[in-house]
């Protein structure tokens, strides 16, 4: 049943008077506006294409997406996106994450990409040969260029316990794979016990299990870095037409803005195929990540950002409306700062293509922006962390210093967001029991 318009008027009275206490500023008329369109869509699945933009999507995800960045996203798009192959693998490229939010988010941190890649051919196997081979072949090709720089590459599984680079990883945990190793094919390693091990590109693609690549590349115009990541969900056509993900798992489609309507034939084909549970799924992994936020990688900008898609999604719209607030608050630049300072350390590698001028201009822009959110102690102690972390961008042996004065940035900010989130999230009442209660349950 839908909202009514009483209802609705109540709800936003309770928001406002929730967001003065803590001086947030709520525009009531684009907050009702919301509202109407939530309560219009509750349980709703369908898709809504925006025809000018060119983009689609969920309904509900739609209200959230803004085309302003759109040209920069596509461009950035151009450098991660998988290209069809007639007759073989057909492809469906989409923002997610905060890039697909970015009318409340105006501060996202990465450009987060998500690609649907559906493979047709006569078996699983030869399917999982032709995902090795394109993922091998787009890593190699995008290497590297004048404004980007691949840094890692997700493909297949640890097939035993052991150590690579002097880190463990247990059997079954994701292969990550740095550009020499994608170039050479293999990784080297050995067990506890000293016995060399080599895992081969080739040999591990019949379980290539969680598949994501990641790059950092150069924004001219902005003047600053930023990670692009591409989230694959690979599916196997079989010659009766039978669709099944290569993971065992078939993404659903909550939080994903398709960025060209010529992928409307491949993304309702496998739509068809989503489980018709995804969204109770979805909700709990989502809860999940609540849980692992708020009571081990203690971070309540990620709590905050996990909450609000489960709210939205479960009619829990007053308490939805109000967060959606809080990602706007100028304070929550920092959460793009904490992002960035990793970006920067990440570009810092032998031979990158991301240049020491581009890592220095990219530094003084977060000085900038710290100095206009902060004032006071906080502001002193992240910028001088950061002017240290620009002086070492120019000496090649400051590896390690560059690394701990990014680290040491990182974790000032990272406190400043917490404080910042944790005070506004516990001032709702509905917001605090539903953080209570999932920390009270080992999800």
């Amino acid at each position: 049943m839908a909202q009514s318009g009483k209802s609705k008027y109540e709800d936003l009275q309770r928001i406002m008077e929730s967001a003065q206490r803590l001086g947030i500023e709520v525009g009531e008329e684009e907050a009702m506006q919301w509202l109407t369109s939530m309560a219009a869509y509750k349980g709703s699945s369908q898709i809504s294409m925006d025809t000018r933009a060119g983009v689609f999507g969920h309904n509900i995800t739609m209200l959230d997406f803004s085309d302003k960045d759109l040209d920069y996203f596509k461009r950035v798009g151009k450098i991660v996106e998988f290209d069809d192959i007639p007759g073989q693998v057909e492809t469906a490229l989409a923002l997610s994450g905060s890039s697909a939010q970015s009318k409340i988010q105006s501060y996202p941190g990465d450009c987060d990409y998500f690609e649907r890649i559906n493979i047709i051919a006569p078996s699983r196997e030869e399917a999982c040969g032709i995902l090795a081979k394109i993922m091998r072949e787009k890593a190699l090709a995008t290497l590297q260029g004048p404004n980007f720089q691949l840094i890692e590459v997700k493909f297949g599984e640890h097939p035993r316990d052991m150590v690579i680079d002097g880190r463990e990883v247990r059997a079954g945990s994701p292969i990550s794979w740095h550009p020499g190793e994608i170039k050479a094919g293999k990784i080297d390693g050995f067990t506890k016990e000293g016995e060399t091990v080599e895992i081969k590109w080739d040999e591990i693609k019949l379980n290539p299990g969680w598949c994501k690549l990641d790059w950092v590349v150069a924004d001219s115009v902005r003047k600053q870095l930023a990670n692009a990541s591409n989230m694959l969900d690979v599916t196997w056509e079989s010659p009766d037409g039978e669709i099944t993900p290569l993971d065992g798992f078939l993404d659903p489609y909550f939080q994903e803005v398709y960025l060209d309507v010529a992928s409307v034939p491949i993304f309702s084909k496998l739509a068809q195929h989503v489980s018709s549970d995804a969204l109770d799924d979805y909700v709990s992994a989502l809860e999940r990540e609540v849980y692992k936020y708020l009571t081990k990688d203690i971070n309540y900008g990620k709590v905050a950002k996990r909450m609000y898609n489960i709210f939205r999604l479960t009619g829990k719209y007053e308490e939805a409306a109000f967060l959606r607030e809080l990602f706007d608050e100028p304070a929550t630049i920092l959460y793009q700062i904490w992002s960035l300072i990793r970006t920067i350390d990440d570009a810092y590698i032998p031979g990158s293509s991301i240049t020491n001028e581009q890592m220095v201009a990219s530094t003084d822009n977060l000085i900038i922006e710290v100095i206009r959110a902060l004032e006071g102690d906080e502001e002193t102690e992240i910028v001088k962390h950061l002017l240290h972390l620009r002086t070492a961008l120019a000496q090649p042996e400051a590896r390690d210093q560059l690394t701990a004065e990014a680290e040491a940035a990182r974790a000032r900010v990272i406190n400043i967001v917490n404080n910042f989130f944790y005070e506004r999230l516990v001032s709702m009442p509905t917001i605090r029991g539903y953080m209570d209660e999932v920390q009270s349950h080992k999800t």
